[in-house]
């Protein structure tokens, strides 16, 4: 196999790129400069090198704990629970939380044999425990697919006998959104958590 169709492959691995956006990208790395590429390379051997889950939270950091879980303003009574590492980031650009984060690494798919044991459920109990009855919200943040909403429901019946209220992120019409223009299910969601004015 050439270096090429090596890079490509590669490069086709990663989510949302397919083999024809892989080989342009192959392409443009090859029409540019040398020290672009090695660049690029030096970057990403960093981020194989440095970057660790947070032994925390689960989020990426470059220390054994990341900058959330060691920033003494966040409330560490309230968790936002997210599928993904990169969801942090999501929720930290609308600044508005406050509290801290527990990453799941994934969502339940019995179907592809991911269980409980398979995600960061058990470090959450874990988690849980030692905060010593100090965390009394936990949002669910999880995506809102079956597996989603699966994952959501098992943890909602861990977290609500031991006393922590949990609440799940709000659904419904995009700011913006024309009512015409929206699907029947997302309809149906708005008007189902709708709220006083």
């Amino acid at each position: 196999m050439s270096v090429i169709d090596q890079l490509t492959r590669e490069f086709s691995r990663l989510p949302g790129v397919g083999p024809k956006t892989a080989l342009r990208l192959v392409h443009h790395l090859m029409k540019g400069s040398p020290d672009d590429a090695r660049r690029l390379a030096g970057a990403i051997r960093e981020v194989a090198d440095r970057i660790r889950p947070c032994a925390e939270c689960g989020n990426f950091s470059e220390n054994e704990r990341c900058a959330v879980c060691l920033d003494a303003r966040r409330d560490p009574a309230v968790l936002c629970i997210v599928e993904e590492a990169y969801e942090v980031g999501a929720v930290e650009r609308t600044g508005s939380f406050r509290g801290r984060y527990h990453v799941l690494g994934g969502h339940l798919s019995p179907l592809d044999g991911i269980g409980p044991d398979e995600l960061r459920i058990p470090a959450l109990e874990r988690r849980l425990d030692g905060a010593g009855g100090g965390v009394r919200e936990v949002i669910l943040a999880t995506s809102a697919g079956m597996e989603g909403e699966a994952t959501a429901v098992y943890l909602e019946g861990l977290l609500r006998p031991r006393g922590i209220r949990v609440t799940r992120l709000a659904r419904g019409i995009p700011v913006g959104s024309d009512l015409e223009y929206v699907d029947g299910s997302t309809l149906a969601e708005a008007l189902a958590g709708r709220r006083e004015m």
